[in-house]
């Protein structure tokens, strides 16, 4: 891999400390309004939406900048379909078999079970897949480093991004999700991270009346 050239730091400005205030209150305001959606309308939505959303996702920083990630945008009916069958084929088998009894109890309250419309419904499905490793045209395997933490990373830039562009988002990971390879034609040095399913919330779509928890419970300044 061929070593980069350091240059200036790009783009960097340095606010007052009042705007640096106001544009974090800002987002703030903007960013607490986010809420997952189950009830998803089937408006169509931009691709170039979509697109942008995902580059933004591909900025996120990344172990050794190998940027250990694909997306596949799933719009196609007939896919949305066949992923929705073998999704609650395997929610069926976890919730009736493998889920334990302290995480239905933690499910019951939200509503949620092995039925899932909305992986129709939604106008737009993102698969999220990271690679433990990438392969050269020669068969090279080049490893790649903190996995997991950088799709994360990148998963939340592309929820944000998708909120902020006026969409909703579901995050919805089914367990196993190997088939997901075998019907979006993914190679094996792939592993499905989550679906987000990615759309307008229907017009009666209600989410349920929870908070979130306070700084005071989240963080520590010392």
């Amino acid at each position: 891999m061929p070593k980069p050239e350091f240059i200036p730091l790009p783009g960097y400005r340095q606010f007052p400390p009042e705007e640096m205030k106001r544009r974090a209150a800002d987002f703030y305001e903007e960013i607490k309004k986010r809420r997952t959606v189950r009830d998803f309308s089937d408006q169509p939505v931009p691709v170039e939406v979509i697109q942008d959303a995902i580059k933004a996702a591909g900025t996120a920083p990344n172990g050794a900048n190998l940027q250990p990630w694909h997306f596949v945008v799933v719009s196609d009916p007939a896919v949305k379909r066949k992923i929705r069958i073998e999704a609650e084929k395997a929610e069926k088998e976890f919730y009736n078999e493998k889920a334990p009894e302290e995480w239905l109890n933690a499910l019951e309250p939200l509503g949620t079970d092995e039925n899932k419309p909305y992986l129709e419904t939604a106008p737009c499905l993102i698969v999220i897949f990271s690679k433990n490793y990438e392969e050269t045209e020669t068969g090279e395997k080049i490893q790649h480093y903190y996995v997991k933490e950088s799709v994360g990373i990148a998963t939340g830039i592309l929820i944000t991004a998708l909120h902020h562009s006026g969409l909703a988002t579901l995050t919805h990971t089914p367990n196993p999700m190997k088939f997901l390879n075998k019907v979006l034609d993914r190679p094996s040095n792939e592993r499905a991270y989550l679906i987000l399913v990615t759309g307008h919330p229907a017009e009666n779509a209600k989410v349920p009346d929870i908070t979130k928890k306070p700084l005071e419970e989240i963080a520590t300044f010392v």
